[in-house]
């Protein structure tokens, strides 16, 4: 009986010790963070069915994003690195080229071609032609791990996303169990051939515009549910502040609409990510589970709101059927909205409101 007894305790100190062993071992070395307030679908953000009357236009697997020029010719990129466009007036669309990526953020050249924010391949140039050029695939000589997206101001310097320095696009999810707030926002200057910090300690860098006459730019930070503003012109050039925060969803891609409005998706609500944040051990131990299974944490929404030039949400536009859902970009083009997502075969379409 004390034999038995012995081999019990030996048992349950060996599994104790695994248990605390166990985090300093798994994928994700997560470590504390607060989150913050959430007030999740009240108020400005009550839930609508605004979104459930957009049409669709098929184009392929996970359209992530959508890019509009001045002539209003439309671009998407897909799984697998296809790049497709669309004339203004023609219902057909053409591959422009394919970048052997995956390219996110999508921004017009303004000659028929795209800069390309690229999650594996990095920042780079796809002409009319078809043919891509890298701008930048690393920083002080270390490769960039996860380009997201991009702007470009009037002196054709490059503002970029890049979410996470310890995962890569395959891992997304890992980046957000672990905490680590490793995103920054970059620039490149085309004049100079060089990469720059301009914020660092992101948790997961997203979306990248530009605000009006450029004088500053915003990145949406998705694992804390905010945007930040860094100034680039006037007094308070070198500045930074928040833009607007305590948003209810996670905030992916961004675009300005060129007068008063920026666009915002949010694919997923916060609360399943704030739930877990106090709890590092756990998350370390739910890291071990396949990427498939940490990325159905994630609470998908059909989700987009509109912000003025001084941070007020303006629009609020939602479908609790989710038909059309996590809606990871918003692209103003004319009088319509282009919606993306990564989880669907199509493009979302609605007049703007």
């Amino acid at each position: 009986m004390k034999y038995k007894l012995r081999v019990l305790l030996g048992a349950l100190v060996v599994a104790i010790a695994l248990i605390w062993a166990l985090p300093h071992w798994a994928p994700a070395q997560a470590v504390h963070w607060v989150a913050p307030n959430n007030s999740g679908l009240t108020g400005v953000f009550a839930p609508n069915q605004s979104l459930s009357a957009l049409s669709l236009i098929p184009v392929g697997a996970a359209p992530e994003h959508v890019a509009c020029d001045s002539s209003q010719t439309l671009f998407t990129s897909l799984d697998g690195g296809q790049v497709l466009f669309r004339r203004a007036g023609d219902g057909n669309w053409s591959p422009l080229g394919n970048t052997r990526g995956r390219p996110l953020g999508l921004r017009s050249d303004g000659n028929g071609g795209l800069f390309i924010a690229d999650a594996i391949k990095g920042l780079l140039r796809m002409d009319a032609t078809g043919q891509v050029t890298t701008i930048a695939d690393s920083i002080d000589g270390q490769a960039l791990k996860f380009v997201d997206d991009l702007d470009i101001d009037d002196r054709g310097r490059i503002y970029f996303s890049d979410a996470s320095q310890r995962f890569d696009y395959s891992q997304v999810a890992l980046d957000f169990f672990e905490g680590s707030q490793t995103g920054r926002l970059l620039r490149f200057d085309p004049a100079t051939q060089v990469v720059e910090t301009m914020i660092s300690d992101l948790f997961f860098a997203n979306g990248v515009t530009l605000g009006p006459n450029d004088d500053y730019v915003l990145v949406n930070e998705t694992g804390l549910g905010r945007v930040h503003r860094l100034w680039l012109k006037g007094e308070r050039a070198g500045q930074q502040d928040l833009f607007i925060d305590e948003l209810p969803g996670t905030p992916d891609n961004i675009r300005f609409d060129g007068v008063d409005t920026f666009w915002i998706a949010m694919p997923s609500l916060r609360a399943s990510l704030d739930d877990i944040a106090p709890w590092p051990r756990l998350r370390a131990l739910l890291s071990f589970l396949p990427i498939h299974l940490l990325e159905a944490a994630a609470e998908p929404a059909s989700f987009i709101i509109g912000v003025n030039l001084q941070g007020e949400v303006t629009h609020n536009l939602q479908d609790q059927g989710h038909a059309f859902h996590y809606i990871t970009g918003v692209t103003p083009c004319g009088d319509t909205l282009y919606l993306g997502s990564l989880r669907t075969d199509a493009i979302g379409v609605l007049p703007i409101p």
